[in-house]
């Protein structure tokens, strides 16, 4: 073949077509490479709340809940608190747990959720005991001294519930209440007194 200008216009360009055929080639080689290459790891977290439910018993064997003072337990108090009359001291027991699928420890605090009727003159006492049971002459760990306003808690009344373990409820805590009529008691009033108890979780 003679060698022309054309001649050699048309082999370079040959040349450049196969030196870009090439490098077509050698970029999708190397684009297969940098994907083999790639690599990924991921980490899940499962974040479920805990439950948490505190119950009350007034025979310290039932437990169950009284979730707002409209459905709140009667107390059991020995003494009719129907009939009182001055110096009589009428006394009921409760108990409170953690129901057997709460999670958490707890701290109680005792606050009055109200009054009713006429309450004057009447004070009382509450007291952590350890056996389920109360009466006038019941001793424990004072939580409300005595001579305490039937319409008042004082502040900072608390005390500890633990959680229970493997299914079951946690240890309760026996309370027993004293309620004492003063000298001044009037014939014929009548009133009431709620307590609540209110557990935060730990």
């Amino acid at each position: 073949m003679t060698d022309t200008p054309a001649v050699r216009a048309s082999g370079r360009r040959r040349k450049v077509r196969a030196v870009l055929a090439a490098g077509l080639v050698l970029g999708a080689g190397a684009a297969v490479t940098l994907a083999a290459w790639n690599d990924s790891e991921f980490a899940t977290g499962t974040f479920t709340a805990g439950t948490f439910n505190l119950v009350g018993s007034t025979d310290g064997t039932t437990f169950t809940d009284h979730a707002t003072a409209g459905t709140a337990a009667t107390l059991p108090f020995t003494v009719n608190a129907a009939s009182l009359s001055p110096t009589d001291v009428a006394a009921a027991p409760f108990a409170v747990e953690l129901a057997a699928n709460t999670t958490n420890n707890a701290t109680v605090t005792v606050t009055s959720a109200g009054t009713a009727g006429t309450v004057t003159n009447l004070t009382y006492q509450l007291l952590q005991t350890t056996t389920f049971g109360c009466t006038a002459a019941t001793t424990g760990t004072t939580l409300v001294p005595a001579g305490t306003a039937l319409s008042t808690v004082p502040a900072s009344t608390t005390f500890s519930l633990a959680a229970g373990t493997g299914g079951s409820a946690g240890a309760p805590v026996y309370l027993c209440f004293k309620v004492t009529a003063g000298p001044g008691l009037a014939q014929g009033q009548s009133g009431s007194a709620t307590w609540q108890f209110q557990a935060a979780s730990q």
